[in-house]
């Protein structure tokens, strides 16, 4: 098995294939900061749930994902903005809306991980995880 050098970026594409090939569920090896991004993506109405799964070596992550009557996902796009060689940063004046509200960014900030709306409120800035509409 190989290591994977950028773990998030693992996260969306797993996530991004899953949408694609219309599956309900994905399973992803466990992190903090992906427990995080997918709490985040549930409090926002992107996924349907998220839970975690034990296996005696890494916990795993299963995500629900969440699809319209017409069998649309909720995702209409996931973007890693920052990546482990080119960390990107936002100062707190800087942040705006993604995509008129309907997206938002999900930052790593001194206060945890956040959106972009949550950043706005606390006057915030931070590294720019990922882009999610």
């Amino acid at each position: 098995m190989s290591r994977v050098s950028d773990p998030i970026a693992d996260m969306l594409t797993r996530m991004r294939n899953a949408i694609q090939a219309g599956h309900l569920k994905v399973d992803i090896p466990s992190s903090k900061m992906k427990i995080s991004i997918a709490k985040i993506l549930k409090d926002e109405g992107f996924i349907k749930n998220y839970k975690m799964i034990d296996d005696n070596k890494q916990k795993i992550l299963r995500i629900y994902l969440k699809y319209s009557n017409e069998n649309c996902s909720a995702i209409m796009s996931l973007t890693r903005i920052s990546s482990p060689g080119r960390r990107i940063y936002i100062k707190a004046d800087d942040l705006r809306p993604v995509f008129n509200n309907i997206g938002i960014w999900i930052l790593s900030t001194s206060k945890g991980v956040i959106t972009n709306k949550a950043a706005q409120k606390l006057n915030v800035g931070g590294e720019v995880v990922c882009e999610i509409s």
